[in-house]
């Protein structure tokens, strides 16, 4: 360790990221440590399923083959490697790295951090007073408990610091927060205590802007064609300082960029209001203070922080049901009359009709163009997804219907994909934990230590310094997309659609925190946000807004029923809407 700051690299962003990432950051130039995120609340659900097929194997198996293909050069060069891909089955995932050691003549110290696993402590839990109601709906886990299938806390970065402070080169977790990885590389480098809630703040911060890999070197990125290489964009490194402030940058000669702009949109990206919560800290996001240093460095400036809060995040998956789906195209002229037909023949043909199903979501894509010049663009969708406790009502018996119908419907109708049987469908359930109740465990080389929480400390607000507002411009408007002068990142949390949307100059941002309000919201974006409860956030420092679009995704990404169940294109779809964008501006 020096006292200058350590250089934390992401490697993975999702468990299906770029296998040559591992490789790329640990031999595109010098780095401290190595990390990586897998587990996206769906893959929970996914490992589960895994486990559920073959016992001791739910684990992120793409993390071992990245082990194979660095842990030399890594040990050799003094690369710490911090993953999550433990999943399920942390334990598993070291032994299968033990595997690999031993075929490569290796012997790395490695440690696995455990006691996020709370579904075999649940009786225990519940006779303590934890209820696990659902953060979004309030509604009791008890009715619902014989569905559980995963139910893991959210862990912070203390038990990382002392599997790191016991020498272990190889840190493997279970369910811990996605910043958490970064966290504890830099906590353990710098020695910060717990108190240090400001530096543990821009260590959240940082954590949270590389750990979806390469989505702030430009990936997904609205002002993408600004980007002069974006073929094989590199992955993120975060240069984090001993107060916490940190330097966002990629390796030389790598593609994509890192910029203010592709920062902010990282820093959007699934979040709720200014205070940012972690199990070790909160970090307040209204602080943010972000500076362009040069080509693809872009500074984060001293955070603010709080006090740890008194209670872990929970992530519960349940077995929903069985679903099933079919997508039906229909061309041409006299559209809503076809939907309708398709929609009185299909269930007269399904034993028991539309109401002996628990749940039918229909939905009519308009993607046709009556100026068309090809055939395509004269064909609207016609989506009927089903869900049922009952494989049978959603399985072929539904799927033969809209077969039946093919050759006695509407003209031209064709469907996209075969029919099928049912498949099973999960949802998601956020709850919150006492976090004196999920006392973490480290093994290290198979010697085993706990590391509890840290406890709640009641603090008094910080103080946070805005800018202050320009003037919104006034004077003449142009109709235009909005995305001339915004940029958005949206996507998913839980049922709820995060949208985050910012401007790039303290007069835009004016004219926008004032015209884009969540009535204005609700015009612009009708289908998406009726019948919904919203929030709006003001990033001011960021020159941003964040809103949050309450159940959109109805029970989570595996049980939605939308076409984009992630809410990934959210923002891009606000940025086409026109609105009077004020001239100067453009």
């Amino acid at each position: 360790m020096t006292d200058g700051p350590i250089r934390i690299a992401n490697c993975s962003g999702f468990y299906g990221d770029r296998l040559s990432a591992a490789a790329e950051m640990v031999e595109g130039g010098p780095i401290d440590a190595l990390t990586g995120d897998w587990l996206a609340e769906l893959t929970m659900l996914i490992l589960s399923r895994v486990r559920s097929k073959r016992p001791g194997g739910g684990y992120a198996r793409s993390f071992v083959t990245q082990m194979e293909q660095t842990m030399g050069r890594c040990l050799d060069d003094g690369v710490k490697v911090v993953s999550n891909a433990g999943g399920l089955d942390p334990a598993g995932c070291a032994d299968a790295i033990h595997e690999v050691a031993d075929t490569l003549g290796l012997s790395p110290s490695i440690a696995i951090v455990t006691g996020d696993d709370l579904l075999p402590r649940l009786d225990e839990l519940v006779a303590a007073g934890v209820t696990f109601d659902h953060l979004d709906t309030g509604a009791p886990l008890a009715d619902r408990r014989s569905q559980l299938v995963t139910a893991n806390a959210y862990l912070g970065c203390w038990g990382i610091v002392d599997a790191l402070d016991r020498g272990a080169d190889i840190v493997i977790t279970g369910r811990v927060t996605d910043a958490a990885v970064v966290m504890g590389p830099a906590a353990w480098h710098h020695r910060w205590e717990r108190t240090d809630w400001d530096a543990l703040a821009g260590a959240i911060t940082a954590g949270h802007v590389i750990e979806c890999g390469a989505q702030v070197t430009g990936g997904n990125y609205a002002f993408f064609t600004e980007i002069a290489d974006m073929s094989h964009p590199g992955f993120p490194i975060a240069e984090i300082a001993a107060d916490g402030s940190s330097v966002i940058t990629k390796h030389p000669e790598t593609g994509g960029e890192v910029n203010i702009g592709t920062v902010t949109s990282q820093l959007l990206y699934e979040i709720g209001g200014p205070r940012y919560l972690n199990p070790d800290a909160v970090a307040r996001f209204d602080s943010i203070q972000l500076e362009q240093l040069g080509p693809d460095r872009v500074r984060i400036g001293p955070m603010r922080g709080e006090p740890a809060p008194a209670t872990l995040k929970v992530g519960a998956n349940l077995v929903g049901g069985y679903r099933n789906g079919t997508t039906l195209c229909l061309t041409g002229l006299d559209i809503d009359a076809k939907a309708a037909l398709i929609e009185e023949q299909l269930w007269s043909l399904v034993p028991g009709g539309r109401d002996s199903i628990a749940e039918v979501s229909t939905e009519l894509i308009r993607t046709d163009k009556a100026t068309a010049s090809r055939n395509e663009e004269a064909t609207a969708l016609y989506r009927i997804t089903v869900k049922d406790p009952d494989e049978h009502k959603v399985g072929r018996r539904f799927s033969n219907a809209s077969v039946q119908i093919a050759l006695a419907s509407i003209p031209g109708l064709y469907g996209l994909g075969p029919p099928g049987g049912a498949t099973p469908y999960g949802v998601f359930w956020p709850a919150l934990v006492p976090s004196e109740h999920v006392p973490q465990t480290v093994t290290v080389d198979g010697v085993t230590s706990v590391v509890d929480n840290t406890p709640f400390t009641a603090s008094s607000e910080p103080t946070i310094d805005l800018p202050s507002r320009v003037a919104p411009p006034t004077g003449a408007t142009v109709e235009v997309p909005l995305g001339r002068v915004l940029g958005a990142r949206s996507g998913d949390k839980g049922g709820t659609a995060n949208l985050g949307v910012f401007a790039r100059s303290a007069p835009a941002y004016a004219w926008m925190a004032e015209f884009l309000t969540m009535d204005r919201l609700r015009e612009l974006l009708p289908h998406e946000t009726g019948g919904h409860a919203i929030e709006r956030h003001e990033l001011a420092n960021m020159w941003a807004l964040n809103f949050l679009i309450i159940g959109l995704l109805d029970e989570g990404v595996a049980a939605s029923t939308r076409l984009d169940g992630q809410a990934k294109s959210l923002g891009e779809f606000l940025r086409s809407r026109t609105a009077p964008v004020p001239a100067v501006l453009l």
